[in-house]
This record gives structure tokens, C-alpha cells and sequence, in this order.
């Protein structure tokens, strides 16, 4: 072990409803499945108006709600600061992990939806799932939930509901950008 502290890295901490409340080293899956959605924004916002920020940058929303999203997209740079982006972002993605799930879905959402997000993903690396939920001005609703079903699963399924089955969705932020729940679990471990 090293003695030089500029390679220590800072635990991440949040103020939620005014507690710090230090978030848990991620591990592999939900490393994965971030910087995978990261990439697509990336890769489709390059040169644009709106520009993604992956993990560890804050978020400031209220006096006692300092977040730290896994992903954002902000569309006003003027938002965006030395330590970190003042005011909501347009687009939130979490990714869900046992000891952040509780908060991302209550509080947090509740924070988010409030503070004028516009769309917030949750995103599930265990059943690889992707909740989709719309601000309808004041909160935040669910759209809808996709979800990459195991093979035993599908086989238990009627055709009809198979034919159903849906791993592509639109960003409602751009028209012209689509996921594939296959790009956004693509390496996750077993």
C-alpha cells in the first residue's frame, strides 16, 4: 500500500433529506451496465446541445438533496460548474444496487420528479431490467418497464405475450435515439 495520499480515492457521499449518507463501492455488474448507457450517450450527444456526465459528479437540487447519479444527461450547460451541476438535470440514471434501491426508488425519485427531471431510469443489472418513469410536471410516473427475460421464462409464455415482449425503447429526449436492452447488459457477469 501506497503512503501517497493523492492515489486515495474519496468514497462517494450523498445528502439525502439532509443526512450524508456514503454510498458502497459499486461492483462489476452495475459498473457495467453505467458505463454502457454512458457510451450510448456518448457516442450520440457528441457535438450536440446536450452532453452526458457519468459517475461520481454531484448534483445539487436542494439545500438537503446533494446527489450523486450514476448517469445524467444535462441539456443547459450553464448548469454544469467546477463541483458539480447545479439544479435538475434532463435525464437521471440510476443503477440499482441492495444498499441504494430503497432511495433511488422513494426519496430520490420524489427529489428528482420535484426538482424538474425530466425522464429517471432504474436500472436493474440482477434481472436486467430498465424502469422507465416521464415527469408529468410535478412528479415523476412510470412509462413502462423492460426486460430482458431469461430463456425458461419465454418458453412459459404464450406466443401472444412473447410477441409482446419489448427490448428496444426511445429516450423521450430525442426522437431519433434508441436503446436495445442488449447494448445496455452486454458484459455483465453471469
Amino acid at each position: 500500500m501506497t503512503g501517497n495520499l493523492a492515489y486515495k480515492e474519496e468514497p462517494h457521499e450523498e445528502l439525502i433529506n439532509g443526512e450524508i449518507v456514503a454510498m458502497s463501492p459499486a461492483t462489476p455488474n452495475h459498473t457495467f451496465a453505467a458505463g454502457n448507457i454512458f457510451g450510448i450517450f456518448w457516442n450520440y450527444l457528441k457535438k450536440k446541445k446536450c452532453t452526458p456526465i457519468s459517475d461520481g459528479v454531484i448534483v445539487y437540487l436542494t439545500k438537503d438533496n446533494h446527489f450523486v447519479p450514476d448517469v445524467m444527461v444535462v441539456c443547459d450547460r450553464s448548469k454544469i460548474k467546477a463541483d458539480g451541476v447545479h439544479g435538475a438535470p434532463d435525464l437521471v440514471v440510476e443503477v440499482l444496487s441492495f444498499s441504494t434501491m430503497k432511495n433511488d426508488r422513494t426519496h430520490k425519485k420524489d427529489v428528482y420528479g420535484r426538482c424538474g427531471v425530466r425522464e429517471y431510469w432504474l436500472v436493474n443489472p440482477a434481472d436486467k431490467s430498465v424502469e422507465i418513469y416521464y415527469t408529468n410536471g410535478t412528479e415523476l410516473v412510470l412509462h413502462d418497464i423492460y426486460t430482458i427475460y431469461p430463456d425458461w421464462a419465454l418458453e412459459k409464455m404464450s406466443e401472444e405475450k412473447r410477441a409482446a415482449v419489448k427490448t428496444h425503447f426511445k429516450c423521450s429526449l430525442f426522437d431519433d435515439l434508441e436503446f436495445d436492452l442488449n447494448d445496455i447488459f452486454d458484459g455483465l457477469l453471469p
